[in-house]
């Protein structure tokens, strides 16, 4: 495990509680991520394929609408105390420690991978290996969502979230990213945020060929 993950993990250990108050039924008030991840929902489904990785899932809650919206999700975090608490509040789900680049999850197995705001605290250099990954598990026409804080610069900002140091992404970078990793791009949403950082809320879909 490298640093910037393991400061990851004890950050999010620290405050899994707290995060999941704050943060279980954010998306009530936060129309253009929900409907995001409805499409995302529909899309899978017309693929065939249910199956769904919720990537850093926190507390899983995100985990549970997908579910909701009929698919077989599941989800993987790097924190043990957010998988416990996903665990203790979705007991009908299936969560499991796991590390975004190393998925416990056969080659193209899967019809979708949500990320949301799980890969921001991902250094710029590492990105390629973790976006590989979510390739390698995903079936041909599988998709995924991103989920981000993005910038208008024409390069990524390393900021101070208040969990653990952050990354914002000019969204043309981060869509040749997925597309050096071996995806299509081919929707993305940005939109001013309800925080005061000032980035803009950009999500982004993208399919496996």
């Amino acid at each position: 495990m490298s640093k910037h993950q393991d400061e990851t993990r004890v950050a999010y250990d620290g405050i899994a509680d707290l995060y999941a108050s704050m943060f279980s039924s954010r998306l009530e008030t936060r129309p253009f991520a929900r409907n995001m991840i409805g499409t995302f929902a529909e899309l899978v489904r017309a693929t065939g394929n249910p199956r769904v990785a919720d990537v850093g899932c926190g507390p899983g809650h995100l985990t549970a609408m997908l579910h909701d919206l009929g698919l077989e999700a599941f989800g993987f975090d790097l924190s043990p105390a957010m998988v416990a608490h996903a665990r203790r509040t979705q007991p009908a789900l299936r969560f499991e420690e796991a590390r975004m680049e190393a998925l416990p999850v056969e080659d193209g197995a899967l019809g979708g991978v949500l990320a949301h705001y799980s890969m921001i605290h991902t250094p710029p250099e590492e990105l390629p290996a973790l976006l590989a990954e979510q390739v390698r598990v995903l079936a041909p026409g599988g998709l995924l969502l991103v989920s981000l804080f993005g910038t208008e610069g024409p390069e990524p900002v390393r900021f101070d979230h208040k969990v653990t140091p952050a990354y914002s992404w000019p969204v043309d970078r981060f869509a040749e990213l997925l597309g050096g990793a071996g995806f299509v791009t081919f929707a993305r949403l940005l939109h001013a945020p309800a925080s005061e950082r000032g980035f803009l809320d950009t999500h982004v879909l993208a399919r496996r060929p």
